[in-house]
């Protein structure tokens, strides 16, 4: 059960309206973590602008879908994952890529950018960090401007799951692969 007061449309003061409304037209949906940060509409609104930041960057939606369910993973943060889920679903991530991330085992990616996601993330939440070996690869393949927005879009993200994951904000019942 979530830990968190819902505060309806219809209660908010006029800021925390404002800035619900500028995401809901923007983006249609305004759940998960957002059901926190309504309560900072700064903060609200400053992560809805990274959000658009990250999604407009150099990593592609499939590579951006990869970091989203390790850090999601990671975190066990179950409304995040859902969300997540749901939208790599859509776009095609394989489901036995998904359940792979959701077991904590290594998916298999053939794209070695979309796998250098996953390692990257996967490693930098691990260690707090990357070995100089794993920078390496990781520039090498990525080249340093999809390297910065990977690392970004990993502490990004895993905000939105500490949020989730501390206010206890559950997905809805349809959770088509609840994490294990």
């Amino acid at each position: 059960m979530t830990r968190i007061p819902i505060i309806d449309r219809a209660n908010m003061n006029a800021e925390q309206a404002r800035v619900y409304d500028a995401a809901k037209q923007s983006t249609g949906i305004v759940g998960g973590p957002y059901l926190a940060y309504i309560r900072q509409p700064k903060l609200f609104e400053a992560s809805q602008n990274l959000r658009a930041c990250l999604a407009s960057g150099p990593l592609s939606r499939r590579e951006q879908q990869i970091v989203n369910l390790t850090v999601a993973r990671y975190w066990n943060a179950r409304y995040p994952w859902y969300a997540q889920v749901r939208n790599s679903l859509g776009i095609g991530i394989e489901q036995p890529v998904i359940e792979a991330i959701n077991t904590r085992k290594a998916p298999a990616l053939p794209n070695a950018r979309e796998q250098m996601c996953f390692t990257v993330a996967n490693e930098v939440l691990a260690n707090k960090g990357l070995s100089d070996a794993s920078y390496a690869a990781a520039e090498k393949t990525m080249g340093l401007e999809s390297l910065v927005a990977l690392v970004a879009a990993t502490g990004s993200f895993s905000m939105t799951c500490l949020t989730a994951a501390t206010f206890d904000i559950d997905p809805p019942a349809n959770n088509p692969i609840p994490l294990a």
